[in-house]
């Protein structure tokens, strides 16, 4: 009796002692079948308002990065649409330029997918708005052309940028002069003074592309989303060109519809 009572305990520690079972691998599954850091998201942010834009900004903007949109990044399309369309970019051109004369709509429109598939945007935006004179209530090409100018102002953005730093580091001793009534007297190094003017030039002149590029972009996404008021690209693009064109008004009216449409 006494043995049995001893093995007995020493059973039952034993089997306190082993670990519990592991869980299963993978990641916990939520009751409800969604993601449920998704859902407290969209909870969060109905209830904190005034981050509203900020957040909206963010989401937008890694959807623009992920999908490359305005991004100006268009060289993997490019060579996809070389890839599968050959060397037949000439006469594909020259048959749309042909087929303006019989049914203009469509030949505008197909020379500005030739135009786009040989790499020349311009062309293509000036095609655009030649078939948007005869079509002027397909909202598809209104956010095509507004596509295309919108990467345009992005290209002239990143241009900007590189040519404001091209400024500061075409005058070096810039950064040491002294300031005020001094700094007047003692005047810019002659040496770097032609240089730093071009450059300051040419920063402004990218500018102004820019700018006028996201302006453009705005007025057609406007037609485009007025005419698929529904549609959720054409309002977070309106939103993004009118950011970046500096119109916080228009902006923000085209977030305030894209959450009526999605709330």
């Amino acid at each position: 009796m006494a043995r049995a009572a001893v093995k007995a305990k020493q059973q039952a520690a034993k089997a306190k002692a082993q670990p519990a079972k592991a869980r299963a691998r993978g990641r916990r599954r939520h009751s409800g079948g969604g993601n449920p850091n998704q859902q407290l998201f969209f909870v969060r942010l109905r209830r904190h308002q005034k981050w509203l834009y900020a957040l909206l900004a963010v989401v937008f903007g890694l959807s623009f990065v992920g999908l490359g949109v305005g991004s100006g990044n268009g060289g993997g399309l490019q060579e996809l649409y070389n890839g599968i369309f050959g060397g037949s970019g000439g006469s594909s051109i020259s048959k749309a330029q042909d087929e303006i004369k019989k049914d203009p709509a469509k030949g505008y429109r197909d020379l500005a997918t030739a135009y786009e598939q040989q790499g020349h945007p311009a062309l293509a935006m000036q095609a655009l708005t030649s078939y948007l004179r005869v079509k002027k209530d397909d909202a598809t090409r209104w956010g095509e052309l507004g596509g295309l100018e919108l990467t345009a102002g992005s290209k002239y953005a990143t241009q900007y940028q590189q040519a404001q730093q091209a400024a500061q580091a075409a005058d070096p001793s810039a950064p040491f002069l002294p300031s005020g009534t001094l700094g007047s007297a003692v005047g810019q190094n002659p040496t770097y003074a032609d240089a730093s003017q071009k450059a300051s030039a040419r920063t402004s002149l990218l500018y102004q592309k820019a700018v006028g590029a996201y302006g453009l972009a705005v007025k057609d996404y406007q037609k485009a989303s007025t005419l698929r008021p529904r549609n959720p690209l054409f309002l977070q693009q309106l939103a993004t060109a009118a950011e970046n064109a500096g119109n916080n008004q228009v902006a923000g009216h085209a977030l305030q519809r894209y959450l009526r449409v999605y709330p």
